[in-house]
């Protein structure tokens, strides 16, 4: 999954009330003990649980009689979705990029990969540990995928054809958080202390996409979030290269290219959506631009930046990881990939939604003039992930 952001955040609607939280604590206390605190210790601990405000979600928002639509689809699924898997036996795994600890060689292995990531800058390791931090939230997007109506797993281990895309998916995904802590460690250029703390807050978060349990918008915007990984992994793959680290360029390439795979069978699965289902596909991908398309780690935290994820934005915007222009570039793809202008059969609403998306990309690019304008008198940052440098957003 992507981690950069085009300017989307939550719409503030409510966290729990420092009553709340004042009750908590005094039922752990016990009723004889009264509990006094300050607004400074009521903010403390309503960050612990969520830095942030979430927006108001709509729990379900696609009619019943859809998901006979997703039913029908399972024999086509599973003849056009799931061949873009791999089987594991002829998977790569992380461990076929890192040193080995079993060989003799082990030490000056790892030597070697240290002395290669000595050159890697400040601002270029914030954005691959963003990236890292992303991908290894996979329990959040899998989550996220189990409650689209119509496609989860209803079991766990469900036979059909939506629910083993969604497993296999997950199991592929993990291999990329997995390598890149695994680099990130064996480097010694980052704080995995608090990447790990990072991580588990993210979890712990979630994230709130809008989706509405919808396989319409859900697929909508996992085409966009795997174009949009495989953009950033791909340009992560370019500095390193440049900064004269190769192993680390093999990974984020490999990566990249996974993430261009899984991005071929999400976008196939939206084009069939629009071929038997025009109007309500339209409607969803209006509806998910409308929103904005909100990056997976939004809710991102170290337990000392409430703003880490856009600290962490303005810099990927900055160096040329993931920026507006790419957000541009993505929807543009994703109207000629899906034919968008040509679609007919649609309803008023749905010919009104068609000219908004054609017509969003262009304004979003202003937006992207601005953004450079901005990052120029930037001002700067400290990354607890960097052993607290500071660097220039």
């Amino acid at each position: 999954m992507a981690f950069a952001v085009y300017i989307a955040e939550c719409t503030p609607f409510s966290t729990p009330s420092p009553l709340f939280h004042r009750a908590k604590l005094r039922s752990k206390l016990g009723r004889s003990h009264k509990v006094s605190m300050t607004p400074r210790e009521v903010e403390k601990i309503r960050i612990h649980f969520q830095p942030h405000e979430a927006r108001e979600q709509v729990a379900h928002s696609m009619p019943p009689e859809k998901v006979e639509i997703f039913k029908s689809l399972e024999e086509w699924a599973e003849e056009n979705i799931l061949i873009h898997l791999k089987p594991v036996e002829n998977s790569w795994q992380p461990q076929d990029f890192l040193p080995d600890p079993s060989s003799e060689g082990f030490i000056d292995q790892l030597i070697e990969l240290q002395e290669q990531s000595r050159e890697l800058p400040d601002d270029y390791l914030v954005c691959l540990v963003g990236d890292m931090i992303t991908e290894e939230a996979l329990p959040t997007y899998q989550t996220m995928l189990n409650r689209f109506d119509g496609v989860r797993d209803e079991t766990g281990a469900s036979p059909t054809s939506w629910a083993t895309w969604t497993r296999m998916w997950t199991a592929e995904e993990n291999r990329h958080g997995d390598l890149l802590h695994k680099y990130l460690y064996l480097s010694g250029r980052v704080d995995m202390r608090q990447i790990e703390k990072t991580i588990q807050y993210l979890i712990g978060f979630g994230m709130c996409g809008g989706l509405e349990n919808s396989p319409y918008l859900g697929l909508v915007y996992t085409s966009f979030q795997e174009r949009a990984t495989f953009i950033s992994h791909g340009n992560t793959a370019r500095f390193s290269n440049g900064y004269g680290d190769m192993k680390l360029a093999q990974i984020c390439g490999t990566i990249a290219a996974d993430e261009k795979r899984h991005e071929i069978a999400y976008t196939k699965i939206v084009e069939k959506l629009f071929e038997i289902d025009p109007d309500t596909t339209m409607l969803a991908f209006e509806d998910l631009m409308r929103k904005k398309v909100i990056m997976p780690a939004h809710l991102m935290y170290d337990g000392q930046d409430v703003n880490l994820f856009d600290h962490f934005s303005s810099v990927a915007q900055r160096l040329g990881v993931y920026t507006a222009g790419d957000y541009a570039d993505i929807l543009e793809f994703l109207v000629e990939r899906w034919n968008v202008k040509k679609i007919g059969g649609l309803s008023g609403k749905g010919r009104k939604a068609q000219d908004y998306v054609c017509k969003l990309a262009p304004r979003i690019r202003k937006l992207e003039g601005r953004a450079q304008e901005r990052a120029k008198h930037g001002g700067t940052c400290i990354f607890s992930w960097i052993f607290k440098k500071e660097v220039l957003l």
